[in-house]
């Protein structure tokens, strides 16, 4: 029986996908709560950015320490 695991993405791969699902988000919620549209586009942008940015500086596992002998 074949193991199956989900495939590995880049952690900038995936800081974009969450910096443009809520940024997104955010550009359809200021829309539809009446905010005009170039405004809530540009919020909407600069928040996916914001995201994106700190996903991407924070959003890794740490790499896991390998136990044994410590090189020196």
């Amino acid at each position: 029986m074949a193991h199956l695991r989900p495939p590995s993405f880049s952690q900038g791969t995936t800081a974009f996908l969450w910096g443009l699902f809520f940024g997104v988000l955010i550009w359809l919620g200021m829309a539809a709560v009446g905010i005009s549209s170039a405004t809530s586009f540009i919020v909407g942008a600069v928040a996916g950015f914001g995201i994106f940015v700190y996903v991407r500086a924070y959003g890794g596992d740490e790499p896991a320490r390998q136990s044994g002998r410590r090189a020196r």
